[in-house]
């Protein structure tokens, strides 16, 4: 086999007609992965990758577990974001404080596709513990752009996202704590998926921000991501934030189409400072399609949107500052001995973490701290319950949101390094969904200056069929999806 499939159904096809093996594909996958120049891969898994293969082959010669057909995902060659626990195979978090670190149990996600019989090539590199919009943040080095290779992928799951764009796998898992899917999906011109809080099990997951971190996938199109949400959505006993939800066909109204639809297009998203026309005009345009296509279009106010970022920003670096708190260079990870128990962990934590880690701990501490709590913790806790309530008026109304996902194309490696408030403002589109919990999907709308522009679409609580319904629809009656970045495509 010579010429990589464009989708997980396109390959699922081949295999089951027997036309390729999966060990034959995920050779192939291995030697894209290998020739990777983007710096997106922190670790190929190749012994691993091909005894999962092996195993699938067996399976379609009707050897394998169980006996029965082999499920959609299996044979499909994936990659993992580096915060993913993953048995066997290293998980860094994209930090020196865990490098070489090996766990001995996977994420509840990767027992879930491991079970579907995909087959995971390796892990991606990422902005350390997830902390970044840029993935410029890794311990181990940027990650490049394939559209242009002198500018950022987005982050934090920069590499997941130029897996999948470059690629180099059919599907990606990242995690998205502000926009850390969705964001990058924008700039690299791929589909990324953010599910509601609650449905994917975050157990065996590095922890960044507890009440906002969700795993959900990169994909080629939007029918792929609905694929992977359906192995990975459901309750694990594990995880105590999850949601008891019977199962959900995901797919079951990708055909129907945006008739009869009202979509909300928030005001206060095209007003916001920095948007670039290009960026502006391409998601105007989709809205136009949408329209063609039978939707209602209803302007909507969000008009907490401006204090998103601020609330984003204590209860997330709060949060982080409590789950980092456990890499003290006694348990597991990087240790740097001093002469005594304090210094070890001062010396420790003063190599390991990187300065956009340090940075935020020092701030969740400060806002954590006696004196600030109030002030501006919990201040921020009651402002992001109002955040909430306001989306709830508005879905009251509207069955969808769509929406930029960033308010700007792929921007120049170095540029916003040393301007922490510039980065921040990468995910002013997307950060309010983590804040209240609701499921967010970015696709690709068009070109600016020949870097792709990203189109979310954002629906109530639990309600990812309506949101896959809208994505998929605009996804039809364009060719956006399709695009490529040069290299790959020829």
């Amino acid at each position: 086999m010579s010429a990589f499939p464009r989708s997980i159904r396109e390959a699922a096809a081949v295999l089951r007609r027997r036309e390729t093996s999966a060990l034959e594909l995920a050779e192939l996958a291995i030697a894209r992965a290998r020739a990777d120049e983007h710096n997106a891969r922190l670790h190929i898994a190749e012994d691993h990758a091909r005894a999962q293969a092996r195993s699938v082959d067996e399976w379609f010669a009707g050897r394998g577990p169980g006996g029965g057909s082999p499920p959609t995902l299996a044979g499909i060659p994936w990659a993992c974001k580096d915060i993913i626990g993953t048995k066997g195979v290293v998980t860094t978090a994209g930090s020196r404080i865990l490098e070489g670190y090996v766990p001995p149990y996977s994420a509840t996600v990767v027992e879930r596709l491991d079970a579907t019989g995909a087959v995971m090539i390796g892990k991606t590199n990422l902005d350390e513990f997830a902390m970044g919009s840029s993935t410029e943040n890794s311990a181990f080095g940027a990650v490049k752009n394939p559209w242009r290779a002198d500018r950022v992928p987005g982050g934090s799951s920069g590499g997941s996202a130029v897996a999948v764009a470059a690629g180099e796998a059919l599907f990606a898992l990242g995690t998205d704590t502000g926009g850390s899917i969705r964001q990058p999906a924008a700039l690299c011109g791929v589909v990324g998926m953010k599910p509601t809080y609650g449905r994917v099990p975050r157990w065996g997951v590095v922890a960044f921000a507890s009440s906002l971190d969700q795993v959900g996938p990169f994909t080629n199109t939007v029918e792929d991501a609905a694929i992977v949400c359906e192995t990975i959505f459901g309750k694990d006993e594990r995880d105590a934030t999850m949601v008891d939800l019977p199962g959900d066909q995901l797919r079951r109204e990708l055909d129907k189409g945006v008739k009869g639809l009202r979509l909300g297009v928030p005001k206060e998203y095209f007003s916001v400072k920095g948007m670039e026309r290009g960026v502006e005009k391409a998601v105007r345009d989709a809205l136009g399609v949408l329209e063609r296509e039978g939707a209602t279009l209803v302007e909507v106010s969000l008009s907490l949107t401006d204090h998103g970022l601020a609330v984003y920003y204590i209860i997330q670096p709060a949060e982080a500052s409590a789950n980092l708190a456990r890499y003290d260079g006694v348990r597991y990870g990087l240790r740097v001995d001093g002469p005594d128990l304090l210094e070890t962990y001062r010396r420790t934590r003063g190599k390991g973490f990187g300065p956009e880690v340090k940075r935020r701990m020092i701030l969740g501490t400060y806002a954590l701290s006696a004196g600030y709590y109030d002030a501006y913790y919990v201040k921020a806790q009651k402002v992001r319950t109002l955040i909430k309530a306001e989306y709830d008026r508005v879905f009251e109304t509207v069955d969808a949101l769509v929406t930029p996902t960033s308010p700007t194309v792929a921007f120049a490696l170095g540029a916003k390094v040393n301007d922490p408030l510039a980065m921040y403002l990468n995910d002013v589109f997307t950060l309010p969904v983590n804040i209240a919990g609701l499921p967010g999907i970015s696709v690709p709308c068009g070109l600016s200056e020949g870097l792709p522009v990203g189109l979310q679409v954002i629906a109530n609580s639990y309600q990812e069929s309506s949101m896959f319904r809208v994505a998929a629809a605009y996804e039809r009656a364009t060719p956006h999806h399709l695009a490529r970045p040069e290299q790959v495509a020829a």
